[in-house]
């Protein structure tokens, strides 16, 4: 019989990633919007202010793993979540742009802290024998939170423009995912003893084995941060959709839940390069139609109005890409680390992630102010074609020779 998966800790974990990323996407798409209207902040601002929340999470992710390895783990995960929860009132408060870039920047840290904490905790309560399955499955809690909380923050802002409720709303559900932590029953992980000295060695905050797959998740990551950060204003100005990003988000979303629910089955058979491959490719294509097409229909004079085609057909590609990449990276980094470098496997891959993002938010946004949206969103397809012609020459070899050293 198999062992039980969904067992009271796991669903409690389950639930505090929901919150963590639902008060993130609630207002992530929003914030363009919120520095040009608000501080009258100019793009390449915008994306200097906002890629310093995805620099400090990767630092802090660094430390992250070693302290998650190293110490008891439901006290890290609390007391990182809670700093997260309280810096939302930070944006309450902020009357200036300078205010604002430094409150949103600190934000990052125990953003980046909490996710390496809960998703190692994750594993902790994970039977063995379900452990490739349980990792697919909780990527789904934050995958709904990314389709439902960017429709709602949009819906709400479009009725209210108030984007003081949007912060408020995020620091009350950070607050839950809080109180739902401080409940968790998690198994003693703690591996230093108080006379342990520490050692000073690359392999506490980063696991080198794993760098190729660290290396090439960034090249992802910067696609996805050009993405998440200017869909709604590239839509708005240049493709004459106005209210269509929730419901991109919303699609996107749909393909990342079904394409793990249809991926776990191979994910529970070991398939994680095949996984890795089928997702990189739909989302290679997917980044591909959402600048190409509108192109294509203008060369043969197509309505400016069926813009919306290749718009959405990208979100539900990439979704289902990204749905089936992410959980297969992250099961392979974990594959190749003992089970005392969970925590910084975890960090790495996320660490890598944030490096990607952070770069694709700042570079996007010089790009889009020199050159425009085009070109900058022309520029996040190239690089996803990097990524996979890395992982088909580089990566996946690597990956199958580490994965026997460790059998």
């Amino acid at each position: 019989m198999k062992e039980k998966l969904w067992n009271k800790n796991y669903n409690k974990v389950m639930i505090t990633n929901f919150t963590l990323f639902f008060s993130f996407y609630l207002i992530t798409p929003l914030l363009p919007l919120y520095l040009s209207e608000t501080f009258s902040a100019s793009k390449d601002t915008i994306g200097l202010v906002l890629s310093g929340y995805t620099l400090v999470a990767l630092i802090v992710r660094l430390f992250s793993g070693y302290m998650v390895d190293n110490f008891a783990r439901k006290t890290v995960l609390l007391v990182v979540l809670f700093v997260y929860f309280i810096f939302f009132g930070s944006y309450l408060i902020a009357g200036s742009l300078l205010a604002f870039a430094i409150f949103r920047t600190l934000h990052g840290g125990p953003f980046g802290a909490t996710t390496v904490a809960n998703s190692t905790m994750a594993i902790d309560v994970l039977p063995a024998s379900r452990r490739n399955e349980g990792i697919g499955f909780y990527g789904m809690s934050n995958n709904l939170a990314s389709a439902i909380a960017p429709t709602i923050g949009l819906f709400i802002y479009k009725y209210t423009h108030n984007f003081q409720l949007m912060f408020w709303l995020a620091f009350i559900i950070a607050g839950i995912g809080f109180v739902n932590s401080y409940t968790l029953d998690a198994p003693n992980t703690q591996h230093l003893t108080p006379n342990t000295k520490f050692q000073f060695s690359l392999d506490r905050f980063f696991l080198m084995r794993g760098w190729f797959l660290a290396i090439n998740i960034c090249f992802f990551g910067f696609c996805w941060g050009v993405l998440s950060n200017y869909l709604a204003i590239y839509g708005k100005e240049h493709l004459g959709i106005t209210s269509g990003t929730g419901t991109y988000f919303l699609l996107l979303s749909i393909g990342l839940i079904v394409s793990r629910l249809v991926g776990n089955k191979a994910l529970s058979q070991g398939k994680l390069t095949h996984n890795a491959m089928e997702g990189i490719v739909l989302s290679t294509f997917g980044f591909g139609i959402f600048i190409a097409g509108p192109c294509i229909l203008d060369y043969f004079s197509c309505d400016a109005k069926l813009n919306f085609i290749p718009y959405y057909a990208s979100a539900i590609l990439i979704g289902f890409g990204n749905g089936h990449m992410w959980p297969a990276f992250q099961n392979m980094i974990i594959a190749i680390a003992h089970h005392n470098e969970r925590g910084t496997a975890n960090s790495t891959i996320l660490t890598s992630w944030d490096f990607g993002l952070g770069l694709g938010i700042l570079l996007g946004g010089i790009i889009a102010e020199y050159m425009g949206y085009d070109a900058m969103f022309w520029v996040m397809a190239g690089v996803h074609i990097i990524g996979l012609a890395m992982y088909v020459f580089t990566t996946q070899g690597r990956f199958l020779e580490k994965q026997k050293q460790f059998k």
